[in-house]
């Protein structure tokens, strides 16, 4: 009889369950988009954005948080789907809370101390306090503060996290051989959230529905369906994933129709809910497009993405996401720079720079000390437990045997 232990330890037979562990070229995308939500910005503040074509495409860049979502979909989904085929035991949904919370928020409350602190357009009231440090400044009218603006798409993906759990009990039924129908089932969410736009929801002034999680569903559903796809053996449609030519071609022309009215107007102007939904369908195939040839594809050390400047861009990509907004606000008094008058060059080669270093300073003074606090805390529990554990069986009386009562 096989166990799921044996079917985890024989790739050979389920070639994609190797990517359960970690795959190099995934951080290195992580990277790449940081840097695009980077680039996105810094073209909208230095009026890069009016450039005719070009001004387009900088401004679509903002789809790189459509990589971040699928990433966490596929990362954090990827235990689910190994559950559903037997191939490892359900995630303890107090640890992986516990987890998430040490991973985001530590350097996030820094951040959000210095900027409320140090920068005098942030503002500083109890409610854009409370509001930015509990996360739901998607929630609360005029609580997305400047130096802070990005952090919207934070708010709904820890708002995905906390709904992960409840996402995967509703799936629980589809294990064993029911669990071909996970993708199906995940296909067809996405297509109703794609709707999201045209639901009537009341919100108060400076609130708009379309940043909550309903509507982003679909970009966290593309690494869903990822890990899906991940779990079964050799198919047709791994082969075609990891034709990486093929794959490109698609998230090129799908990223040219986004530059389009059809996924929304220009600049800060709001879609109608048919542009709405187009561009969140646009960047799903994006992000899936994207992620698919890493996912499937050889999983040797990729030649860019797997290289030691990308993996260590990647290790930073969450302090580029959430320090280059104060970077780049300081950026322009320093050199003596008007905002919205150009120097898009050379505010984002600076911006680049000032935001990697930092970035690498928050990461070794405050997420890595704060993953091997947890790691260690763990560690000292579970030795906690062995030990009881183990002096619980010292102290069971030894059973009577014929032989030992005969001695």
């Amino acid at each position: 009889m096989t166990t799921s232990a044996d079917h985890v330890d024989q790739p050979s037979v389920l070639p994609h369950q190797a990517v359960r562990g970690f795959v190099p070229s995934l951080e290195g995308m992580r990277g790449l988009a940081a840097l695009g939500v980077l680039v996105t910005h810094v073209a909208f503040q230095t009026g890069a954005v009016s450039i005719p074509v070009l001004g387009r495409i900088f401004g679509r860049f903002d789809l790189a948080v459509a990589v971040f979502f699928a990433l966490s979909g596929f990362l954090l989904w990827r235990p689910h789907a190994a559950t559903a085929r037997g191939f490892a035991t359900r995630p303890a949904v107090g640890r992986y809370f516990l987890h998430r919370a040490v991973r985001i928020l530590p350097a996030y409350w820094v951040v959000v101390v210095v900027v409320l602190t140090f920068l005098p357009s942030a503002g500083g009231g109890w409610r854009v306090w409370l509001s930015n440090l509990g996360l739901v400044q998607v929630f609360v009218p005029l609580t997305l503060t400047d130096g802070l603006t990005q952090m919207w798409s934070l708010s709904v993906e820890v708002a995905f996290y906390l709904v992960l759990p409840l996402l995967a009990f509703t799936f629980v039924r589809l294990r064993g051989a029911a669990a071909r129908w996970r993708i199906p089932v995940l296909l067809g969410a996405m297509a109703v959230s794609l709707g999201w736009g045209f639901v009537p929801v009341s919100t108060p002034d400076g609130i708009h529905a379309d940043n909550w999680l309903p509507g982003y569903l679909p970009w966290f559903g593309a690494g869903m369906v990822l890990a899906e796809l991940a779990m079964l053996s050799e198919r047709p449609v791994h082969r075609f994933l990891r034709r990486r030519g093929l794959m490109m071609l698609i998230v090129l022309v799908a990223f040219g129709l986004t530059c389009t009215d059809l996924a929304g107007p220009e600049g800060l102007q709001r879609a109608q809910p048919w542009q709405y939904a187009v561009k969140i369908a646009l960047g799903a195939v994006i992000a899936f497009g994207l992620l698919a040839p890493l996912v499937f594809g050889d999983h040797g050390r990729h030649r860019y993405l797997g290289s030691p400047l990308a993996l260590a861009v990647g290790r930073w990509s969450y302090g580029v996401f959430i320090w280059h907004l104060l970077v780049l606000s300081i950026v322009f008094p320093v050199f003596g720079i008007v905002p919205f008058q150009g120097d898009f060059v050379f505010v984002l080669v600076v911006t680049v720079v000032l935001s990697l270093a930092v970035a690498s300073a928050s990461y070794a003074l405050v997420e890595e000390p704060s993953r091997v606090a947890l790691a260690r805390w763990e560690a000292r529990r579970r030795s906690s437990r062995e030990a009881v554990r183990d002096r619980g069986t010292a102290d069971q009386p030894t059973a009577t045997t014929p032989i030992s009562a005969a001695s």
